[in-house]
């Protein structure tokens, strides 16, 4: 019998989502709760890698039971008192057993936050960044995104991707409320550091190093030695993972529960 989380994490105390040998992820503390409260060996699948010191606001993966769960909300209940403060199961959902959290996802989105001032609550997580950026201008740079297809300017090296190839659906820069600045980028796959090689470039836009034309040949030229640094991790939240409806629907947080 297969299921479904729905869960989302600070990824401050970790090396990411995937399972490391000798420091602790996110995979390996939700696998070792779910085998005490399951009392068997238990091995889950995410919906794909986030980095060390990424966060997700939301996050789905799935895992097989030999017999279905009596009561998965009670289930859940008790999945959160074995798990850390930072990691937090809101749903558990019966799938088809071949439903995949990672191969049927059709878009992934993230979001990124920059303070743009000094602030002693929201410094572990958002880029705290105190020069004046130029909003548009960045905007004017993200909408280019969605025109290209390979983002080798954005790769971390030595990756092993199969492609670089990237169907990016959306890229907006805007500013809420309190004027933090909010990044959100969708789209059907991301590469591994991809988006906070974005951010940092469209940042640099943002204060005057780069025009958008000159972001443009950045895309253009597949040089990963011609994108700026990343953007620092604790900003980044993986916050949306949609599949076919056939395959599974979200149920669990809305965008509002970011913060």
């Amino acid at each position: 019998m297969r299921y479904f989380l729905e869960l989302r994490y600070n990824g401050a105390a970790y090396c990411g989502w995937q399972r490391q040998p000798d420091r602790p992820s996110v995979q390996q503390t939700l696998e070792g709760a779910l085998a005490t409260l399951l009392r068997g060996r238990v091995e889950v699948t995410g919906a794909g890698r986030t980095d060390t010191g990424v966060n997700a606001s939301y996050y789905v993966a799935h895992f097989d039971v030999p017999q279905p769960v009596a009561d998965p909300v009670q289930t859940v209940y008790k999945l959160n008192f074995l798990l850390p403060g930072d990691i937090a199961v809101s749903g558990m959902t019966p799938v088809a057993d071949d439903a995949h959290a990672r191969f049927h996802a059709c878009e992934r989105e993230y979001i990124y936050l920059i303070e743009p001032r000094k602030n002693p609550f929201t410094r572990h997580m958002t880029w705290q960044y105190y020069v004046p950026l130029d909003v548009e201008r960045m905007n004017r740079a993200a909408e280019m995104l969605p025109g290209f297809r390979d983002f080798t300017s954005f790769a971390k090296l030595n990756s092993n991707n199969r492609t670089n190839i990237c169907r990016v659906m959306q890229a907006r820069w805007r500013t809420d409320a309190d004027g933090r600045l909010c990044f959100t980028i969708r789209a059907d796959r991301f590469l591994r550091n991809m988006v906070r090689a974005i951010v940092g470039t469209l940042v640099d836009v943002g204060r005057g190093r780069y025009t958008p034309e000159d972001f443009r040949s950045i895309v253009e030229s597949r040089d990963l030695a011609r994108s700026s640094a990343g953007a620092p991790a604790q900003g980044l939240f993986l916050s949306d993972v949609r599949y076919p409806a056939e395959v599974f629907e979200r149920r669990c947080f809305t965008k509002c529960d970011l913060l």
